[in-house]
């Protein structure tokens, strides 16, 4: 399978008064094409820096390392006119706040057709017609009516729907979608990630979906990568993630989700304490102060991601082989 991005060793800091802080440290992973992957963490991991490092929209203070490849060609290092040639023609990016994303004094028929001409040479009135018929494809009712709406007559999740069809506008290898479904109730986050199905459908894209929750992994992905404080964690199959877990933190994080699969009263498993600051971590292991399972050599050595089931399931734990049928409970109890 052909790999679409190549993202090694990708490093991303801000320089701040307090110091600087080291947003993303040493980030690997790739994506094939037509491939979905899923980047999970809590908030602050590093999960939409890697992503707005990989399409050239980090601020200029950033200091960026290492290398993001697209189909062999480096990304990192060009100027935003040469950015800008590759954003929305060849990968294009979701972002969680529609309010950023959408003008409040265009219809959305016009802002659809303007991202269609911005890299085709077409007449408007065929960019309006392929406006309506992406809205049609998103699940957007009455698509031609709605196409002479503005933002504010839509509902939330409508407004997402429409992000996700200037997405697909120019049928791009690679979609971006960054916590897509938050904030939304669980009806419109089912609607919200049948549109991004749908557009992977129309165009054969791939897809990077980051989100904090696990439940929109499920499903919708094929690989997952767990970040946790700027770094890489554990990586592997969907199915070897939710089931066979090898990193304390991804543990925790499957014990906090509510189960419909289970049978009577349980309680969830969160995980105490808060991520560490990313301005002077300390060594070892940044998950010791609330992992369970700390030791002594997780205050000396931080652990890097090592097989722990097959070639392609990475942990970064030192004592990832204990985790072998170990559930949240245990764990964190």
């Amino acid at each position: 399978m052909t790999v679409l991005l190549e993202v090694d060793d990708l490093t991303v800091g801000f320089p701040t008064e307090d110091g600087l802080v080291r947003a993303a440290r040493g980030v690997s992973y790739q994506v094939s094409r037509g491939e979905s992957v899923g980047i999970v963490g809590e908030s602050g991991s590093g999960k939409s820096v890697t992503s707005l490092a990989v399409m050239g929209l980090l601020p200029r203070n950033a200091r960026v390392s290492g290398s993001v490849r697209f189909l062999g060609e480096e990304l990192l290092g060009r100027s935003d006119d040469q950015m800008s040639k590759v954003r929305g023609s060849r990968i294009a990016m979701v972002f969680q706040d529609t309010s950023t994303s959408l003008n409040p004094v265009y219809t959305i028929g016009a802002q659809i057709a303007e991202a269609v001409r911005a890299h085709n040479a077409v007449s408007q009135r065929q960019a309006m017609r392929r406006a309506v018929e992406l809205l049609d494809v998103v699940g957007i009712p009455d698509p031609a009516r709605r196409a002479g709406g503005y933002p504010h007559e839509m509902s939330g999740g409508m407004r997402q729907r429409v992000v996700i069809a200037i997405a697909m506008a120019n049928d791009p290898e690679l979609i971006i979608a960054d916590e897509p479904t938050t904030a939304l109730d669980v009806t419109v986050q089912a609607q919200v990630l049948e549109a991004l199905a749908a557009a992977r459908r129309e165009t054969g894209a791939a897809l990077i979906l980051i989100t904090h929750d696990l439940g929109v992994i499920a499903g919708h992905t094929d690989r997952v990568n767990v970040m946790y404080a700027g770094k890489l964690v554990e990586t592997g199959a969907v199915d070897e993630i939710f089931y066979e877990p090898r990193m304390p933190y991804t543990l925790g994080l499957l014990g906090s989700l509510p189960r419909i699969d289970e049978s009577g009263r349980r309680r969830l498993t969160p995980i105490t304490g808060s991520p560490p600051s990313l301005i002077d971590l300390p060594p070892g292991c940044p998950f010791r102060p609330r992992c369970p399972k700390a030791r002594d050599l997780c205050r000396e050595a931080e652990p890097e991601l090592t097989p722990a089931i097959g070639r392609r399931h990475l942990a970064a734990c030192h004592f990832h082989a204990e985790l072998a049928s170990a559930t949240a409970e245990e764990v964190f109890s």
